[in-house]
């Protein structure tokens, strides 16, 4: 199949493009810029350069290589990651997830593309009532704190626009919180893995907070399976095993060679890291992939971050 992604030298682009090829796929990315396409032509994929807030320049990409599948893997995150300010981190990742949703539907409908593809996120969003661990079936949170309302309200957004387009087979990923190469949390010392290391990574409260991860590898075999198979909707994209933070986050520092966390009661942790932080560090729920296991026929190689984490340290 002709295949168009929109985000192709992103972690989860490298990963994609040449699983893609491999499947025997025509695959075209699309790039910022210039100087990326060489890497785009060595993954495997033919490379397009154009700014996906253009809905022009969108326009003519998708009607020139007339794709029967588009992927929107387009996310923002070049600039640190400071809870405190969360929407400020995610501004350009929120317009990516509105107005280049909105060219890329636009333009698919109009070339007649059969399937469109796109990435949310399983981590935060979820209603904070009820049991740990939530279903694609169950809601979403109705009211997030206010640092964090734009960034929810664009996910929203995608997937409601991409589940609600009749004329295509709309499918939204809800990845886990990624790790392994090219993540903030990877062998080669990403921003997580850093503040890790630091003890700037805290557990806070109880650290009830239950997280849902996959490794970057196995989300991109999921992202394949779901070219072919899968009815429209929304799919959890993560491994077997959500879990509290205060499990998890002692267990990833140890797999990097730091010192336990430290830990801080909820009141200090509002101080240092807002009520987003609190909340992500201790009210949140993990997601299940029964879902996309049943109907894309996947599975996690990593089926557990316990034993992935290792792997990425080692």
């Amino acid at each position: 199949m002709k295949v168009l992604v929109a985000g192709a030298t992103g972690a989860m682009g490298k990963q994609l493009l040449p699983r893609l090829a491999a499947d025997g796929h025509d695959v075209v990315g699309i790039t910022r810029s210039e100087a990326k396409l060489d890497l785009v032509r060595e993954l495997g994929a033919t490379g397009v350069v154009a700014d996906v807030l253009d809905p022009d320049q969108v326009a003519r990409v998708v009607a020139e290589t007339e794709p029967e599948v588009i992927i929107h893997q387009l996310t923002a995150l070049n600039r640190p990651f400071d809870v405190r300010h969360f929407d400020r981190t995610f501004e350009e990742t929120n317009r990516l997830r509105t107005e280049a949703t909105d060219h890329l539907l636009a333009a698919g409908r109009a070339a007649g593309v059969k399937r469109f593809i796109a990435q949310s996120y399983a981590g935060w969003p979820f209603a904070r009532t009820g049991g740990p661990v939530k279903s694609e079936d169950d809601p979403l949170d109705p009211s997030p704190p206010d640092g964090i309302r734009q960034s929810f309200d664009a996910i929203r957004y995608l997937e409601r626009a991409v589940t609600g387009a009749d004329w295509t087979e709309g499918i939204v990923l809800r990845y886990g919180g990624f790790y392994g190469p090219g993540t903030s949390l990877s062998r080669e010392g990403g921003e997580q893995t850093k503040q890790i290391r630091e003890r700037r990574f805290p557990v806070v409260g109880d650290g009830g907070g239950v997280w849902s991860f996959v490794h970057i590898e196995d989300a991109a075999d999921a992202t394949v399976a779901a070219v072919t198979r899968g009815r429209p909707g929304i799919y959890n994209i993560v491994d077997d095993d959500p879990a509290p933070v205060a499990e998890w986050l002692p267990a990833a520092a140890s797999a990097v060679g730091a010192k336990p966390p430290r830990h801080v009661p909820r009141w200090l942790g509002r101080l240092v890291a807002g009520e987003v932080g609190v909340v992500i560090m201790t009210d949140v729920r993990g997601a299940s992939n029964d879902k996309a296991k049943r109907e894309l026929g996947w599975a996690p190689r990593h089926p557990s971050w316990r034993e992935g984490f290792a792997e990425v340290a080692a």
